[in-house]
């Protein structure tokens, strides 16, 4: 008997504006740049990219190129999409209990 599998897509599961915050909560812990962008980009599709597309005032082809794994996104582009997708960038320090 084979097995059926079909692609998993993260923008699937980010239905809610809890699961959409924890998953952008714990790729920016991770610090990778590229990957932020890439997690931003999977949110911005998840809620429709065509529409973050309109309130950002970018084009979907930018937006899906910015927010790719291989893009390098403007300051201004990751806030704008940020604030279209229902969340704002904040900072905290660095307890002295957690590596730098």
């Amino acid at each position: 008997m084979t097995m059926k599998t079909k692609p998993w897509d993260v923008a699937d599961h980010l239905d809610t504006p809890e699961r959409i915050a924890l998953y952008i909560e714990a790729v920016f812990e991770d610090g990778d740049p590229a990957l932020i962008s890439a997690a931003i980009g999977d949110v911005a599709r998840a809620r429709g990219m065509a529409h973050i597309a309109a309130e950002t005032g970018r084009s979907r082809e930018s937006l899906y190129r910015a927010l790719s794994e291989k893009g390098n996104p403007q300051l201004d582009t990751l806030v704008s999409v940020l604030k279209a997708i229902g969340l704002r960038l904040s900072v905290q320090p660095i307890s002295q209990s957690e590596p730098a």
